[in-house]
């Protein structure tokens, strides 16, 4: 997942914890972040072992809420250590040699669950952690440009009406956040970040930073600023917090970590938190399994523990191309070391995605098809959003002030954690329960395509959910800003040396069209070069908008703008594009019209 130079093309998809962690994030989406932490007020961070030793593994030890301590002592005598504590919620991270650890605590007195987080080592870092790396920054001469996934969400429009409250604070639960890049450090809340890899808060300075590029990537989507370079988020005017859940080298995401990332996020007042990720090493947890039943019930309590502070979780649905509604069997699991395929029933859930309360996002293509590797499932996705696919990817933030390309559904969850900012930032009171209701409500219904995998019902199935989100409507919108959005999402094949032309019917418009015009394109076609494209008017006027540009480039995907204040606004306007050369082809994927 590294991405070095300024617009590297990174895919991002996850199967070790990327939303079904994977190398890429268009693999499995899963979970892989580290770094949740704990607050004074709810951890106990007991005294760690005096030195790591070979064979530590991490257990999960569950005890009615606020009865950790009368267990902690066994913790001890039956050859662990507690490393750390959340008493509100009844958990204990606890380290142990011992292959016989769980089975003897399982008969303690009071402890209601005991489960292996891991089937690899703690890392000896657990005992000494060391601080990511500090990158030096790159400055961008790039200035801010409309992007195909902020048009497809209407965001432009909505920032007409807000860019969201800098009250609003929104967590990035991922492999951290590089606090310093000029997009990101004008929003950035270090008050409010840390690391939680290991299970246990570390609130140094720095300590949230990125081991990787992916949470910088998300954090960037969701809010960075609105300065004038690179990007802008889709909320640029909240506040980012990171909470780094991954843990170095390995960038796993397990389970003490997700915990400490959610009991971080309840107690430092987070209205929204996006994960990006799956909690390692299991794909999906089963409760027929007693170290994967425990790792259910842990972070279960967590995401009640935060929603009960008033955060609403934001999920990625995960890269694999899955059915979540329809589970057969899982290949991928464990993933921190050797996997092996399984069985597996609806029983076993894909976390935190799956738990009840957390929004599940599924991912779109531009011009809001399903993306090829999304999981989806009906009832269990609940809305869709940009993550890209193929050509077409998401760009965002990069560590050391750079920017780049990734897809997934991990691209897609911020997109929605964003928009989650914006109604949290236009209704202070709203509770998450009522901010996930309202993201269903402004969601634009997107009806099931003729694929025999997609279940339900145009107003909610299992490739969107309740549909694609609307930031425009979400922040109570009627209309696009400054006037009337009309689109066309159906796709017009391009053939060699041939032009085809794709219509919109404009209603309701009093007047004439702007001198503004925004004309926004989504052409996919090789090597540009051959292509003329024109917005022709009701009358047939002629407003050229790329004349045979761009020689080898691939992908018209902009915003123009056109003085079209001559024209009657009302009428069929076409989007005409001539090919003018053999051997590349193409669509028009999807264009837009915005008085």
């Amino acid at each position: 997942m590294a991405a070095a130079a300024l617009g590297t093309t990174v895919a991002l998809a996850a199967p070790a914890g990327f939303a079904q962690a994977a190398p890429t994030d268009t693999e499995p989406v899963a979970a892989r972040s580290a770094g949740a932490t704990q607050s004074t007020a709810t951890t106990t961070p007991a005294a760690a072992p005096a030195a790591w030793a070979a064979g530590t593994r991490a257990y999960l030890v569950i005890t009615a809420p606020g009865g950790t301590s009368a267990v902690s002592g066994a913790v001890t005598s039956n050859g662990g250590s507690v490393f750390a504590t959340y008493d509100a919620i009844g958990v204990i991270v606890a380290h142990s040699t011992s292959t016989s650890f769980a089975s003897a605590m399982r008969t303690v007195g009071g402890v209601q669950q005991v489960g292996a987080t891991r089937t690899s080592d703690v890392p000896a870092d657990a005992y000494n952690p060391a601080l990511p790396a500090n990158p030096s920054q790159s400055t961008t001469t790039l200035t801010e440009s409309n992007r195909w996934d902020m048009t497809q969400i209407k965001a432009e429009q909505a920032w007409a009406v807000t860019t969201g409250s800098a009250s609003v604070k929104v967590g990035v639960l991922d492999t951290g956040v590089d606090d310093q890049h000029q997009d990101i450090a004008p929003n950035f809340n270090a008050a409010d970040s840390a690391s939680c890899a290991y299970g246990k808060a570390d609130t140094r300075a720095g300590a949230w930073r990125d081991v990787g590029t992916h949470g910088t990537h998300v954090a960037g989507t969701i809010a960075a600023a609105k300065n004038g370079k690179g990007v802008i988020g889709v909320a640029p005017g909240v506040k980012i917090s990171s909470v780094r859940i991954a843990e170095p080298t390995s960038s796993l995401f397990f389970a003490e970590n997700t915990i400490c990332g959610f009991m971080w996020a309840g107690d430092h007042g987070f209205k929204v938190t996006n994960n990006s990720y799956y909690t390692d090493p299991w794909q999906f947890n089963c409760p027929d399994n007693a170290d994967q039943a425990a790792i259910i019930e842990g972070v279960r309590r967590a995401q009640v523990y935060a929603e009960g502070k008033g955060s609403l979780q934001v999920a990625a649905a995960g890269n694999s191309n899955y059915d979540l509604a329809n589970k057969t069997t899982d290949s991928e699991s464990p993933n921190d070391s050797t996997p092996v395929t399984r069985t597996i029933t609806n029983a076993c859930i894909d976390i935190p995605t799956e738990l009840p309360g957390v929004v599940t996002v599924a991912s779109q293509a531009s011009g809001g098809a399903k993306a090829s590797y999304s999981n989806f499932g009906n009832g269990v996705v609940d809305i869709a959003a940009p993550g890209g696919d193929g050509s077409t990817q998401v760009y965002s933030t990069l560590p050391g002030g750079k920017y780049g390309n990734m897809s997934g559904t991990s691209m897609a969850s911020p997109h929605v954690a964003g928009v989650a900012a914006l109604i949290a930032s236009t209704n202070p009171t709203f509770t998450p329960a009522q901010i996930r209701d309202q993201l269903g409500v402004q969601a634009t219904d997107r009806a099931c395509p003729s694929d025999t995998r997609c279940k339900g019902t145009t107003t909610k199935n299992g490739f969107f959910g309740e549909g694609a989100v609307d930031a425009l409507k979400a922040v109570g919108g009627s209309t696009p800003p400054p006037g009337a959005y009309f689109e066309n999402l159906t796709d017009v094949t391009i053939a060699d040396n041939a032009t085809v032309e794709s219509p919109i019917t404009v209603s309701g418009v009093t007047g004439n069209a702007p001198a503004t015009l925004k004309v926004g394109v989504d052409v996919k076609h090789t090597y540009i070069g051959d292509l003329k494209v024109d917005l022709v008017a009701p009358d047939g006027t002629v407003y050229t908008v790329h004349n045979r540009t761009g020689s080898g480039t691939d992908n018209i995907v902009q915003t123009f703008t056109v003085n079209a204040s001559a024209e009657v606004a009302n009428g069929v306007w076409k989007l005409r594009v001539n090919d003018n050369a053999s051997q590349d082809t193409g669509k028009i994927d999807a264009w837009n019209l915005t008085f």
